[in-house]
């Protein structure tokens, strides 16, 4: 795993940490990652991680590999594997 790839898991890890708690579940959580990653995070910060979440995702926790699968929707072509992994 590159430096780059462990910046991205620390930085959603925090930012899922930071808005967790203005959230009423982890759903809720998800999609306000979801929604900061899709503002502010270039594609290939994206791609990266959901590239993680699919192959890997271990370093991840709950609410950012939810947020992921939101992010990833319409740009994934294996989402069932995705939720799958999500799931573990």
């Amino acid at each position: 795993m590159n430096g780059e790839l462990q910046h991205l898991i620390a930085m959603a890890n925090q930012i899922a940490a930071n808005l967790r708690p203005a959230a009423a579940d982890d759903a809720a959580a998800a999609e306000l990652v979801a929604k900061h990653i899709r503002l502010f995070w270039a594609r290939s910060m994206k791609a990266q991680i959901i590239d993680y979440v699919q192959t890997d995702g271990t370093e991840l926790n709950q609410v950012v590999k939810l947020a992921v699968v939101r992010v990833g929707i319409g740009s994934l072509t294996d989402l069932t594997n995705l939720e799958a992994t999500c799931q573990k």
